[in-house]
């Protein structure tokens, strides 16, 4: 073949491509997270959007709707069920025990960044997630930076927490303030200030730079320096919204529904909350806390009843907790994301 016919038949592959995509019946999607507008996500989420929109030459188009327009921020993973929302951001440690195997990835000391951590968690979780996730279509799993304590009193050693009222950042979480002593206060992100303002509240489990975001940090002063936690999200499509698109958009939806996804939309976020620790220790009136290494083992001791009782949800839905707990350890290991 010449060159002249060899770039006639690319051309018409293109004029194909084009005609194929200009052929599709328009969709418009609702997408929704409950985050300020200000929030990193909500740039990745248009960015997604976006991208959607450029490689389905327009056919799929849409709008995303920040700070809680939509619905509450318990609500999002049952709005995407019901198609109020097309796609939604899920928090899915604000529904303690209906995705116990997701929240093996709410066990405390497991991550250790959130760029790569989402990779792994979403290479991993891809395993699982058309079953425990049947109601949507499951399109990527991403974290943050890893969260830590921030509190009105000093948080050192597990001890300390015995007696306050926290905010914990899921139900994971919430159970490991329990089993040292002490009271859960629930509340999303944007309801969590007026929460420690009020004093309902003494201490959050929070990512670093969004306590500046949410005005946190003229309510709490001491901050533990520790990879506490890291919270496992979603970002999932309404079912029956995936299954009206053409063949040629659900190929565009799934190249977008990808670990390299995953990882693109998380790291905007990972970088802004690593941040925010050199930010809080520089401010007036802050202090960071600093665990001694015999300190940090009594931490990581107090996991194990944490992780017992997690491994006991797990097996009421039929699966193997040291298996689907290996697995993960494995895969953040390839990553280079265990802590």
């Amino acid at each position: 073949m010449n060159k002249q016919a060899m770039a006639l038949g690319l051309l018409a592959c293109a004029l194909g491509s084009s005609l194929v995509h200009a052929q599709q019946k328009p969709v418009q999607l609702k997408a929704s997270h409950y985050l300020p507008a200000q929030h990193p996500l909500h740039a990745s989420f248009q960015a997604w959007m976006d991208s959607v929109k450029k490689a389905s030459d327009g056919s799929i188009a849409g709008t995303v709707f920040p700070a809680e327009q939509l619905g509450k921020a318990f609500d999002h993973y049952d709005m995407a069920r019901d198609g109020i929302a097309d796609m939604a951001y899920v928090s899915p440690g604000y529904q303690p025990g209906r995705f116990p195997v997701l929240a093996a990835a709410s066990l405390p000391f497991l991550f250790a960044n959130g760029k790569a951590g989402s990779a792994a968690l979403d290479v991993w979780y891809r395993q699982y997630a058309a079953k425990e996730m049947k109601d949507v279509h499951f399109c990527l799993a991403f974290t943050h930076d890893p969260g830590s304590f921030h509190s009105r009193k000093k948080i050192q050693v597990p001890a300390d927490l015995r007696g306050l009222k926290v905010r914990p950042s899921n139900g994971t979480v919430g159970q490991f303030d329990t089993a040292l002593g002490a009271t859960n206060v629930q509340a999303s992100a944007p309801e969590s200030r007026d929460m420690l303002e009020r004093g309902v509240a003494d201490a959050i489990a929070f990512p670093w730079e969004s306590i500046v975001l949410f005005g946190i940090d003229k309510v709490v002063k001491y901050h533990l320096d520790a990879p506490v936690y890291a919270s496992p999200f979603v970002w999932v499509m309404n079912k029956g919204k995936y299954d009206a698109l053409s063949e040629a958009q659900k190929k565009v939806i799934d190249s977008h529904c990808t670990t390299e996804w995953a990882e693109k939309l998380a790291t905007p976020w990972a970088n802004y909350e690593f941040g925010g620790r050199a930010k809080l220790a520089a401010m007036p009136g802050h202090e960071i806390v600093k665990p001694s290494a015999e300190q940090v083992a009594q931490w990581r001791g107090a996991v194990a009843p944490i992780e017992s009782q997690w491994a006991n949800d797990v097996r009421k839905v039929g699966q193997d907790p040291k298996a689907v707990l290996d697995n993960l350890k494995q895969t953040l290991t390839k990553f280079n994301s265990l802590h």
